[in-house]
C-alpha cells in the first residue's frame, strides 16, 4: 500500500509540474530567437547608416607652405592627402620643434570662438608632439632645433551640435536595447583640412602634407560641440604626419603597431616624455574617452595648455 501511495503521489506531482516546465523551456527557447531577430534587423540598419554617413572635405591649399611643387598626387579614401618627404635628409634629425598651429582666415571664419580654435590647435600639436617623441627629442619653439614643424588649419566643417546630440541618444539607446547599436546618424558631420611642413635649419622643406578628412558614422563619436569632429580628426592628421616623418616615407594603410609606453602614459593624462609637449596641455585620458562615448563636448574634459601655447 505504501509503495502504491508513493507511486501515485509522484505521478500526480510530475503531471502538475510539467506545464510549468514546458512553459519555462518555451520562454528560454524564445529569448535567443528574439535576440537573433533583433540582431538581424539592427545589423543591416547599422551598416546602411554607416555606409551613407560620411562628410566630404576637399583638399585645400592656403599658400602657407614653402613649396607645393614637390607634393605628389592626391591619394586616400577616408583621409585624402598629397605628400612630400625627403627620407635621406630626415635620417640624421635629432631635435624637433613644433610651432603652434594657426588657422587660415577662411577656416577661422567658420568657427568664431577663439577658445574652440585654440582647443583644436592644441589637440593637433599635442598629438604630434607625443607621437614624434618616440624618435626625436622635442624642444620648445624658439629653441635651436634640427627640424621645425608648421601646421595650418585650411578648412573646418563645423559639427551640427543638435544632430550630434540626437545621434548620441540614438546610438547609446539602441546599444543598451539591442545587441548592436545603430551608428551615428549621417547628418551634421564635421570635417577638417590641414597643411603642414617640416623645414630644417636653413629653411629648406624636408617634408610636407596637404590633408583632409571628414567625420563618418562608424568611426567618429558624435560630440555636442561645433568643433567636436575637428577636435577628434586633429589627432588623425597628427598620426599620419608623424608616421611620415618617423619612417621617412609616405604613410600607407592602417598603423597596426602597438603604442609605446610613453605614448600610453601621455594618452592616460600623464606627464609627457619631453617638457616641450606640456605646452600643449595634457590628454584628457580615460575621463575624456568615457565623455566622448556619451557625446560630451571636448571642452568639458580638455585640460588647458600652459600660456606658452596660447594663440
Amino acid at each position: 500500500m505504501l509503495r502504491q501511495f508513493l507511486a501515485a503521489r509522484f505521478t500526480r506531482n510530475h503531471r502538475r509540474r510539467r506545464p510549468d516546465s514546458v512553459r519555462s523551456n518555451r520562454s528560454i527557447s524564445f529569448f535567443p530567437k528574439a535576440v537573433s531577430r533583433a540582431f538581424s534587423l539592427a545589423l543591416p540598419l547599422a551598416l546602411a547608416v554607416a555606409a551613407a554617413g560620411c562628410s566630404s572635405v576637399p583638399l585645400k591649399e592656403s599658400g602657407t607652405l614653402t613649396s607645393y611643387s614637390h607634393l605628389g598626387p592626391a591619394k586616400g579614401k577616408l583621409s585624402k592627402s598629397r605628400v612630400y618627404v625627403d627620407g635621406l635628409s630626415l635620417a640624421p634629425i635629432k631635435t624637433v620643434a613644433i610651432e603652434p598651429t594657426s588657422f587660415a582666415f577662411s577656416a577661422a571664419s567658420r568657427v568664431k570662438s577663439l577658445a574652440d580654435r585654440a582647443m583644436v590647435s592644441n589637440a593637433l600639436d599635442r598629438a604630434l608632439c607625443i607621437s614624434l617623441s618616440d624618435r626625436y627629442q622635442m624642444v620648445a619653439p624658439g629653441q635651436q632645433a634640427d627640424l621645425t614643424i608648421r601646421s595650418v588649419v585650411t578648412d573646418i566643417v563645423p559639427t551640427n551640435k543638435t544632430m550630434a546630440g540626437v545621434s548620441t541618444v540614438v546610438t547609446v539607446g539602441t546599444g543598451l536595447a539591442l545587441p548592436v547599436g545603430v551608428p551615428r546618424l549621417p547628418v551634421g558631420l564635421g570635417g577638417l583640412a590641414v597643411e603642414a611642413e617640416a623645414v630644417d635649419k636653413s629653411g629648406a622643406q624636408r617634408a610636407a602634407m596637404v590633408w583632409a578628412r571628414g567625420a563618418n558614422s562608424l568611426q567618429n563619436n558624435p560630440r555636442v560641440s561645433e568643433v567636436g569632429d575637428a577636435y577628434g580628426l586633429a589627432a588623425k592628421f597628427s598620426s599620419d604626419f608623424s608616421r611620415m616623418l618617423v619612417s621617412g616615407k609616405e604613410p600607407k594603410g592602417l598603423d597596426l603597431r602597438l603604442p609605446s609606453r610613453q605614448r600610453m602614459k601621455s594618452w592616460l593624462g600623464g606627464k609627457p616624455k619631453y617638457v616641450a609637449c606640456d605646452a600643449f596641455g595634457r590628454e584628457p585620458g580615460l575621463v575624456g574617452a568615457v565623455a566622448a562615448n556619451y557625446g560630451a563636448p571636448p571642452q568639458w574634459t580638455e585640460k588647458k595648455p600652459k600660456p606658452a601655447a596660447a594663440h
